[in-house]
């Protein structure tokens, strides 16, 4: 039997085609709904975008004829804008003040009576991703979901970029001498290109290695970088050394970290960048940019020039440029960024329709960005440039996103099988054991 699914305004907000995402079943729109898409439509952010598009989608609709008798979908389900909020009187005990939210519940719940009269009714399910809203629709007697069409990967399956293997000490032994072993010698495992393994034995003894699947997927080969430093940082543990292997390769253009704060995702992309950048002379500028999202409440607008409101948000990154660049006094670092000239510290409001070519590119707080906004950045990526994508699924400061959902997770699990890309999580804290026990702990 099919069921009727009213959907919140966040869900709409977060994904303008979720309306097709309900199979056979229809889905219900209420008015106080469209009235709260239209109050963010003009907003200049993901949102207002998002309110745009679902503006345009219904629009669309309309042609196949009136919106509030219900039309069809092209994947045989129906959709149906509801004016109807007469059963508000049924929640006015319950819930005082007619908000917006209030509102919708109440439309859910007047279809639900509806639908307790009837001789084979529907059950009608609140869609949202509003927690204190699934709260109350629970608490009247409505079934409610969360809306996981947008999820990437089901919970804790995030792909690591790392496998462990038990294995005979003849083959390590092989890999040893060889310095590359067939990836048949592993049919239980399924790899991906780049990806990285490391081989233990399997009586117990110390004898262990690290491969990395090369880009046909059919050898694991030793990795080509065996740096002991790149700028001045040594690599403290193995997930370290794997993140470096993938920000020296030329051949991978696309590199994803993923890590909790501390583990040297953002010291060790600008130390590559920079060897890359000031030492090979591979690319001709290192451009650095993190999306500009508060934690905590906003402090508003900021005095002077683009480069002054840009510190504040910048100053994690200048704070690894300090320590790189070994800084002792005040104003000294600007000095320096002054005289090299091929260091780039931006914000990513203003990346859109820009070609970024011959740049070696870090994108930080990179979970902090939608899909659409993910795409935009990587399709300004210009021939021999190299982007690098990372944060922590895990800190997400946008209020539509979460970690199964966010733009660098999209990124991950899109690119796995690419040869282009490599990815890695980090694990092991570095900044300090107060930092990895709060991360830990908290």
């Amino acid at each position: 039997m099919t069921k009727i699914y009213v959907l919140d305004t966040n869900v709409l907000l977060q994904d303008p085609y979720s309306i097709f995402s309900f199979e056979d079943n229809e889905v219900v729109i209420p008015a106080v709904v469209l009235e709260e898409v239209d109050s963010k439509k003009r907003n200049m952010d993901e949102i207002g975008r998002n309110a745009r598009q679902v503006s345009r989608l219904i629009d669309g609709l309309r042609q196949n004829g009136k919106l509030h008798e219900k039309i069809p979908l092209e994947n045989g389900g129906a959709l149906r804008i509801e004016l109807n909020h007469r059963s508000f009187h049924q929640l006015q005990d319950i819930f005082v003040e007619k908000t917006n939210d209030n509102r919708i519940l109440a439309v859910a719940k007047n279809l639900s009576l509806e639908e307790d009269t009837k001789l084979e009714g529907r059950r009608v399910i609140l869609v949202s991703k509003d927690t204190l809203v699934r709260v109350k629709a629970d608490a009247i007697g409505l079934y409610s979901e969360d809306f996981l069409s947008d999820r990437v990967v089901e919970n804790d399956h995030i792909y690591t970029g790392v496998l462990e293997q038990f294995v005979d000490i003849t083959l390590l032994n092989s890999f040893y001498e060889k310095k590359e072993i067939p990836a048949f010698e592993f049919p239980n495992l399924t790899l991906y290109p780049n990806q990285f393994l490391i081989m233990k034995d399997t009586l117990g003894s110390s004898s262990s290695a690290i491969g990395m699947v090369d880009q046909t997927g059919k050898m694991i080969r030793k990795l080509v970088f065996d740096h002991d430093h790149i700028w001045g940082i040594r690599s403290r543990n193995v997930h370290q050394t794997m993140a470096i292997e993938l920000l020296l390769r030329k051949d991978i253009s696309l590199v994803t970290l993923i890590g909790k704060a501390g583990t040297g995702k953002t010291l060790l992309a600008l130390a590559s960048g920079l060897m890359q950048t000031e030492d090979f002379g591979d690319y001709k500028k290192l451009l650095v940019a993190r999306p500009i999202v508060p934690v905590g409440k906003d402090i508003g607008f900021l005095p002077g020039e683009k480069q002054e409101k840009l510190r504040p948000w910048m100053q994690p990154i200048y704070d690894n440029l300090e320590y790189l660049f070994n800084v002792k006094k005040p104003g000294e670092l600007d000095a320096i960024l002054a005289g090299m000239g091929s260091i780039e510290v931006e914000a990513l409001t203003y990346i859109r329709g820009r070609s970024i070519p011959d740049q070696f590119i870090i994108i930080d707080e990179a979970q902090n960005l939608t899909k659409h906004e993910v795409k935009t950045i990587l399709t300004r990526v210009g021939e021999r440039s190299k982007i690098v994508l990372m944060g922590d699924p895990e800190q997400i400061d946008h209020p539509y996103l979460d970690a199964y959902n966010n733009g660098l997770t999209y990124v991950v699990e899109k690119f796995k099988n690419e040869t282009i890309s490599g990815h890695v999580k980090l694990f092991k804290g570095e900044r300090s054991g107060l930092a990895q026990l709060a991360a830990d702990l908290l």
